[in-house]
């Protein structure tokens, strides 16, 4: 069984205790380091290079999307999961936007957190259930719409890209693992982009959620 290095921070003593006895009862992962801010996040992942990293978005010194700004590009093997209390479509977007692959609401930690891991550990994505009032709530006018169906629709190259980016995949990791160059990436993913009325990576992410592709990647 292959085991997963879990890097976690959090300023909260209780809170921080509470993951790592969760991160502990689970024999598929190993806690690698804590961290209390976010300069010191930066140090332990830096340090420990984990398979996951789970940060309190609200992290002292730097908060947790700066870290994973930060650090999202320089340890890309690193799967980086906001664990926050903040139930809204702003600081979901900043987060995903950042570099992050997962986004657990604080309340709901002890019964998504595995999952979410598990999800982000095999290089997909996860958003907490109880995000999806937030993101898709009927009425609503998000960023991100249904593509017009006046538009063409997406080309089988086009929906493979687009679903490569929403997992949080650079570029250059897209281009390697379909064998073209990054180029052509930009490419789909800009007449994709276009196509379906989308722009940031958040716009993505939430785009790829509707359409159901997320649980098949």
């Amino acid at each position: 069984m292959s085991i997963a290095r879990v890097v976690i921070a959090d300023d909260h003593p209780i809170v921080l205790t509470g993951l790592g006895m969760l991160i502990k009862a689970d024999a598929s992962l190993d806690l690698v380091g804590q961290a209390t801010s976010g300069p010191d996040a930066v140090d332990v992942i830096r340090e420990c290079r984990p398979d996951i990293a789970i940060l309190d978005l609200s992290l002292p010194g730097i908060d947790g999307i700066q870290v994973i700004r930060a650090l999202s590009a320089e340890c890309q093997a690193t799967g980086f999961i906001a664990l926050t209390q903040h139930e809204d479509r702003a600081h979901f977007n900043q987060a995903i936007d950042a570099g992050a692959r997962g986004y657990v609401l604080k309340r709901s930690a002890a019964v998504h957190l595995a999952s979410a891991i598990r999800g982000v550990g095999v290089g997909g994505l996860y958003v907490d259930p109880a995000m999806a009032a937030y993101l898709f709530k009927p009425g609503s006018k998000p960023s991100c719409r249904r593509p017009d169906t006046s538009l063409p629709s997406l080309t089988d190259r086009e929906t493979e890209v687009l679903k490569l980016v929403a997992t949080g995949l650079t570029t250059k990791q897209i281009a390697s693992r379909l064998d073209i160059s990054s180029s052509s990436v930009e490419t789909y993913k800009m007449r994709a982009s276009k196509k379906a009325s989308i722009g940031s990576r958040a716009d993505i992410v939430r785009y790829a959620s509707a359409q159901g592709w997320l649980a098949t990647i």
